[in-house]
């Protein structure tokens, strides 16, 4: 009678390591998928598949869109970036082979290509990049659908959230916006910039802490002009 309350946990025990090994089972269905689907684009690239591209653009051009507004700050660049991407990829289809995720790859052509231009104006490297300003409207981004990260925010907060991301340095930018809006995990972060785990994990700080303070002092510029 004394160990009624350990013999119930012995029998809970069972249930809930059931539980863990279906979710397990569940993860590594998911990444066996996801493996598989990799290579099913990286051989269908190499037949050239007009067909596959099509998807492929339709799936992801919101979010390469929206990735180069926030990298370059404007739009006009990014649109062009945007299209020689797309170029690239049905001119090096070939290249990708599969092992990564497919948007891993596609965001490293767009930043490489971002560098590229602003190479070409003189600019050594994306820590020189700056925002351009003396536009006459805001940048509009891609989707009116919300990203995870905007998810829980009201309309105004994503307004916020928008301006305040594009007031930070361009390489915390940057990794806020591939960390939360784009959901990849810090490693694949790192293939995409080309920059050691350690320093992504610290802009990724930085750019939190920067973050914070300007989304606050947006919403107390707001809530004073409604007074």
């Amino acid at each position: 009678m004394h160990f009624g309350g350990n013999w119930l946990i012995f029998v809970q025990l069972p249930a809930a390591t059931s539980v863990l090994t279906h979710m397990n089972s569940r993860v590594l269905q998911a990444q066996t998928e996801l493996q598989a689907e990799n290579l099913a684009i990286a051989q269908a690239l190499k037949r050239s598949d007009a067909g596959l591209l099509d998807e492929l653009i339709v799936r992801y051009q919101h979010r390469l869109l929206r990735y180069l507004l926030y990298l370059t700050g404007n739009r006009e660049m990014a649109e062009d970036v945007f299209q020689e991407t797309w170029m690239r990829v049905l001119t090096r289809g070939g290249q990708f082979n599969g092992r990564a995720r497919f948007e891993t790859w596609l965001f490293t052509i767009a930043r490489n290509l971002v560098i590229d231009q602003r190479r070409k104006r003189s600019m050594l490297s994306l820590d020189e990049m700056c925002d351009v300003g003396g536009e006459d409207r805001p940048i509009e981004f891609a989707s009116h659908e919300s990203s995870p990260f905007e998810h829980c925010c009201s309309q105004q907060d994503r307004e916020h959230l928008s301006s305040a991301l594009l007031m930070l340095e361009p390489l915390y930018r940057e990794v806020v916006v591939l960390r939360f809006q784009e959901e990849m995990s810090l490693e694949e972060i790192a293939r995409v910039t080309n920059a050691p785990l350690s320093t992504v994990k610290s802009r990724l700080y930085r750019g939190l802490a920067a973050l914070k303070p300007k989304v606050n002092s947006l919403r107390g510029e707001h809530c004073g002009e409604d007074i």
